[in-house]
């Protein structure tokens, strides 16, 4: 049975992609490993919409997540935290770490912290040093405003650090438009490669910061990337495989272009949620993005058991909740190498099993939805 994988990192790989990784292993520190990343560096920079350096570290989009805190806050520096859902928990646990006096900004699951939330805590909080925020949370498919964000967090001296892992790429985000200070991702969701590289950009405004911080890292120390960037390069040994088979995955980026990337993950992800509404389920974020559609599960419906049998009987791999939400949402994600045939048969696979365990649906319901949604726009 064909495996398909529909779970919001790691994502489905494109062939060519996969076919630099099968090439033999090169020296990462030749002439030819630099031009790679002088290569990657830039179509990253376009990606991130931005004019500044975008670093590569050879860690998961969590290593990111560690050295945006590390490099940028001072142990006791106030930081203003939005969080919505796991991810936003996991920028908590970072900060903690790094003893960061935190101050919380909280919405339930399913929730979006709102600009109206967040301009109050900086009004409350004036020597905030930094906002974290996280452009989509994965746990719970909320999709947040971060464009709103920069406008208010511009107004002050704080920093506004973004975890972007699965929204870069799948969701409208400009970087230096929006004025965001420092923004993380990973490989493995939307930029269509195995998880293992991270990419951070800095603005000229978080480097002062980071400039006048004492060190709090070795191999996550920005500045360090930063002096190896400026040789094509990087401090410390980078997965250089991954950073050849990721040049592959940006130049199908650059080829489609970026608008029209974003605009192929809004349609899809209309469609989707079209087809989830007409099967009589509901969608669980109140703010959707593009990048998945996360389904709330009816009363009455084993939610594991019924991704587990969707695995099993038609090799379609959904994402289940993750810890107090296992079992109560599923998460189907429509990012990076997935277009709207693959979505269109994970739709009609969920009918199928629904069908199948006495869930009252029509047959084809969902389907007819998803073409009808797509075909309009």
């Amino acid at each position: 049975m064909k495996a398909r994988l529909f779970t919001p990192g790691p994502t489905p790989v494109p062939e060519e992609s996969l076919l630099e990784l099968a090439r033999p292993v090169t020296y990462h520190r030749s002439q030819e490993a630099k031009a790679v990343l002088a290569e990657v560096s830039e179509d990253l920079k376009y990606v991130f919409q931005t004019a500044q350096p975008v670093l590569t570290l050879t860690s998961s989009g969590t290593g990111g997540m560690e050295a945006a805190v590390a490099n940028a806050l001072a142990a006791g520096e106030k930081a203003v935290l939005l969080t919505a859902g796991r991810w936003g928990e996991r920028w908590r646990g970072v900060l903690k770490a790094f003893a960061a006096n935190v101050v919380a900004v909280e919405v339930p699951y399913g929730k979006a912290v709102t600009p109206e939330m967040l301009a109050a805590a900086l009004a409350a909080n004036p020597d905030a040093k930094a906002v974290f925020a996280t452009l989509s949370e994965t746990s719970t498919g909320v999709g947040h405003d971060v464009e709103a964000f920069g406008k208010l967090v511009a107004r002050t001296d704080a920093l506004l650090i973004v975890d972007a892992i699965s929204g870069m790429g799948a969701m409208e985000c400009k970087v230096d438009a929006w004025g965001i200070d420092i923004c993380v991702t990973g490989s493995q969701k939307a930029l269509m490669l195995p998880p293992g590289l991270a990419f951070v950009s800095v603005s000229e405004k978080a480097w002062k910061k980071i400039d006048a911080t004492p060190i709090r890292s070795f191999y996550f120390d920005l500045r360090r990337y930063k002096k190896s960037y400026a040789e094509s390069d990087t401090p410390f040994t980078p997965a250089n495989t991954l950073i050849r088979a990721q040049r592959a995955s940006l130049k199908r980026i650059r080829t489609e272009g970026i608008e029209n990337l974003w605009a192929r993950h809004d349609r899809v992800a209309a469609a989707c949620r079209a087809g989830v509404k007409a099967m009589g389920l509901e969608l669980f974020a109140e703010r959707p993005n593009s990048g998945l559609t996360v389904i709330t599960v009816p009363a009455g419906v084993d939610g594991s058991g019924t991704l587990k049998k969707m695995e099993k009987q038609y090799g379609f791999k959904l994402a289940d909740g993750q810890d107090n939400m296992k079992g109560k949402i599923w998460r189907l994600s429509h990012m990076g190498y997935t277009d709207a045939f693959d979505v269109l048969g994970a739709l009609s696979a969920l009918e199928l099993v629904l069908v199948e365990s006495g869930f009252k649906v029509e047959p084809g319901a969902g389907v007819a939805a998803f073409q009808k949604a797509y075909a309009a726009k």
